[in-house]
């Protein structure tokens, strides 16, 4: 049952752009983090198509493509919809209203100092950047955040600048028009380290990630080609778990026991890179294969993405209309 009679307390959103698949790196830095408070809150995920179009407005057919493959991964990592509301940000326009009235009362210098809009600016150089919906990216954020009053957004460390504006947004709404959005606050989801099979940051730019919908033919050639320690010519020579590219996902997906049993034989040299590579394999499987299992379901009904969304837009869009009917009558544009 959805946890719906729960207050603001206990109430949290969060979203993701439908720009690729999803891989190990969204898994365990985001939605394992998902199913947990699902369980004991009131949840709403929302599928940000119109924050992928900052990036992909010359590529929307890609937007529309991986939009329901990325509710098949969020169902089929855990997540259900009776326990969440699932959504497609788009189909709720109230959250274009709000983005509009909140652009009023937002300073252009609060988006210009944003860090995050910085960096990516001087680190994304395959994409144009220099338009209106990157700058406003933090004061459309706002309005999917506020517009559900929650109380808890989870989001990593690297997030944080743009949760501050949000609650500096709401803030400011609430001295000019009076208290009726809460400040969000930071639930930090734990640092998971899952690096890509390069030692990048897994990232689908790189082509360097496990996809969560990947089969065991398909991953089992990138798992053999993954860098290990780079100190470690032959078999003979003792390895380093700490510096080798393996090891985080044997600390993701590998027993506590059979880890120590892993570092013990690197550091002597009784326990090989390849040997080790099909133990990390062998659980990649069966970590796997339930959600293969659930996403393997959601392929054979063509219409459950649809009636999945459906459900929730429905949900979402009763909320934000009740948010926004407060909106109008405290602006005075009821």
């Amino acid at each position: 049952m959805l946890n719906a009679a729960l207050g603001a307390d206990r109430r949290t959103l969060s979203g993701m752009r439908p720009t690729g698949p999803l891989h190990l790196g969204h898994y365990f830095g985001a939605l394992k983090n998902w199913i947990e408070m699902q369980e004991t809150m009131q949840c709403f995920f929302f599928v940000a198509d119109w924050h992928a179009l900052t990036s992909e407005f010359e590529n929307t057919p890609r937007i529309k493509q991986y939009a329901p493959e990325l509710v098949k991964d969020w169902v089929a990592s855990g997540l259900d919809p009776e326990k969440c509301v699932i959504f497609r940000q788009s189909a709720i326009k109230e959250h274009a209203e709000l983005h509009l009235l909140l652009s009023m009362i937002t300073p252009v210098s609060w988006l210009e100092r944003c860090p995050t809009y910085k960096e990516q600016q001087q680190q994304i150089t395959d994409k144009d950047l220099s338009n209106y919906g990157f700058l406003g990216y933090p004061v459309l954020m706002t309005s999917d955040i506020i517009m559900y009053r929650p109380k808890w957004v989870p989001v990593g460390a690297d997030q944080l600048p743009h949760l501050e504006i949000s609650r500096e947004i709401a803030r400011r709404f609430n001295n000019l028009y009076g208290e009726f959005f809460p400040e969000p606050e930071a639930r930090l989801t734990p640092a998971a380290k899952c690096p890509g099979l390069d030692g990048r940051k897994m990232s689908k730019s790189y082509n360097n990630f496990i996809g969560l919908s990947e089969s065991m033919d398909e991953i089992t050639p990138k798992v053999r080609g993954m860098l290990t320690d780079k100190a470690r010519l032959r078999k003979t020579d003792p390895g380093d778990p700490d510096v080798c590219n393996l090891y985080p996902y044997h600390e993701l997906l590998t027993d506590e026991a059979t880890r120590a049993e892993i570092r013990q034989g690197c550091t002597s040299a009784s326990l090989g890179c390849v040997d080790c590579k099909k133990i990390l394999l062998k659980n990649l499987a069966v970590f796997l294969e339930p959600l293969h299992e659930r996403r393997a379901k959601l392929d054979a009904n063509p219409n459950a993405v649809q009636e999945i969304l459906e459900a929730g837009n429905a949900k979402a869009r009763a909320f934000a209309q009740e948010t926004m009917r407060g909106v109008r009558e405290l602006m005075h544009l009821d």
